[in-house]
C-alpha cells in the first residue's frame, strides 16, 4: 500500500497493490496495521449502485454522529469530491476531487469534519463505503451540489440530481459546527 497526501490535510489517497495471475487478481482493500492513520474503528459498510451522470452530496453529519468515510469502487468508475468544514482548518470550504475506478485500485481517505459526494461516470458503478459512525437521518445534511463558492469541475452536463440532494444549502450558509 502507498499513502499518497493531497492538499488537504488529513485527507489521505491510498493506493492498494493488486496481485494478478492467470486465476484473475487479489488486493487487501483493509489493514489496520498498515492504514494507521485512522485511529478510529469503522462500525458500518454501505454499498451503493448508480447510474452515469448520478451525482450523490455532498452529505455530511453533525457532531456527534459526524462519520469518516473510507470509501472505494468496486466497479466503474466516479468523480469523488470531498469539501473541508472544519471551521480551524486552513483549508476551510476548498475541496479535492480524485477519480476513483475499478482499475486504479485507490482507497480515499475522508475523515470527519468533510462533506463526500460523487458523481457516476458510468452505468452500474458500484461504490463501497467503510464508516466511523453510524447514519443518523436527523443529523444529516448536505451542501448544494453546485455552489458556485465551492466550484466543482463535475464535467457533466445532464446530472441526475435526487430531489433531497437539490435541497441542499450553500457553503456560505452553513455554521461549521466541527
Amino acid at each position: 500500500m502507498k499513502i499518497i497526501n493531497t492538499p488537504i490535510e488529513d485527507l489521505k489517497v491510498i493506493e492498494l497493490e493488486n496481485f494478478e495471475d492467470e486465476r484473475g487478481s487479489f488486493k487487501e482493500t483493509w489493514n489496520e496495521k498498515k492504514i494507521n492513520f485512522i485511529k478510529t474503528k469503522f462500525v458500518q459498510d454501505n454499498e451503493s449502485l448508480s447510474k452515469k451522470n448520478v451525482i450523490r452530496g455532498l452529505h455530511f453529519q453533525n457532531p456527534p454522529y459526524e462519520q469518516g468515510k473510507l470509501v472505494r469502487v468496486t466497479y466503474g468508475s466516479v468523480i469523488d469530491v470531498a469539501v473541508d468544514l472544519r471551521k480551524n482548518s486552513k483549508t476551510y470550504g476548498k475541496h479535492f476531487s480524485i477519480e476513483l475506478n475499478d482499475k486504479n485500485n485507490y482507497l480515499f481517505w475522508i475523515p470527519p469534519g468533510f462533506a463526500h459526494g460523487f458523481l457516476c461516470l458510468q452505468d452500474n458503478t458500484v461504490f463501497n463505503y467503510k464508516c466511523t459512525n453510524y447514519y443518523n437521518k436527523n443529523a444529516e445534511e448536505c451542501l448544494i451540489w453546485n455552489d458556485p463558492d465551492i466550484n466543482i469541475k463535475w464535467d457533466t452536463i445532464e446530472p441526475i440530481v435526487s430531489s433531497k440532494d437539490l435541497q441542499g444549502i450553500r457553503l456560505k450558509d452553513f455554521k461549521s459546527r466541527f
